[in-house]
């Protein structure tokens, strides 16, 4: 029997206690959210944690909470993980300000001492890790390159997964503007090319 891949499948899957969906669910949505959380961070804030310690918590979090979440649209999922991702973003941010918290507190693993404690989700081996890491950075080096205004819109559209309807209310734009602004943006995306230093 073939296992259901799809987001509203491995949701369930997990909310039926497969542990392994969630792990499916991190590798398929882990570079769309790094995109994210990448451009959410302030750079003073990029200077000081890696992306991949939001990310943790970002999905610490959504593996903590998915029992609550109710599967709606396609992009419902990857719009309830960019407000968890908001929302990680901010605490860390309130964190380096005022480092009060203890780093073991933000992250409790489960130990012989905290039985409690999550499960590490990410279970990828090093290698893997590394290549992820690398492709992102390509991806956030070509997404660099574009003006503000195109980068905001395919944030918009294919990182957090809104509609053109959700687009144009945040844009105040109308649906064609934004449309068309959204088809210069992915064509001035694609035309970027890296060079072999900045791949």
């Amino acid at each position: 029997m073939e296992l259901q891949t799809s987001t509203c499948d491995l949701v369930e899957r997990f909310k039926r206690g497969e542990q392994g969906a969630f792990s499916l669910l991190f590798g398929k949505y882990r570079r769309r959210l790094a995109v994210l959380v990448h451009y959410t961070m302030s750079d003073d804030l990029r200077s000081r944690l890696e992306v991949d310690d939001i990310l943790q918590e970002v999905f610490l979090a959504a593996a903590q909470g998915l029992e609550r979440f109710n599967y709606q649209s396609p992009g419902s999922f990857m719009a309830w993980l960019s407000r968890i991702a908001d929302h990680a973003v901010v605490d860390a941010a309130r964190y380096e300000n005022r480092q009060k918290r203890r780093a073991e507190e933000m992250l409790s693993f489960k130990t012989e001492s905290n039985p409690n404690g999550a499960e590490p989700m990410d279970l990828m081996t090093p290698s893997r890790v590394f290549a992820q890491r690398e492709s992102a950075q390509a991806l956030l080096r070509k997404m660099d390159v574009l003006s503000p205004e195109y980068r905001e819109v395919i944030l918009l559209a294919k990182f957090e997964g809104l509609t053109m309807f959700e687009i144009s209310k945040r844009l105040g734009k109308s649906r064609e503007s934004v449309a068309l602004l959204l088809h210069r943006a992915l064509m001035r995306f694609r035309e970027i090319e890296l060079g072999p230093e900045n791949q």
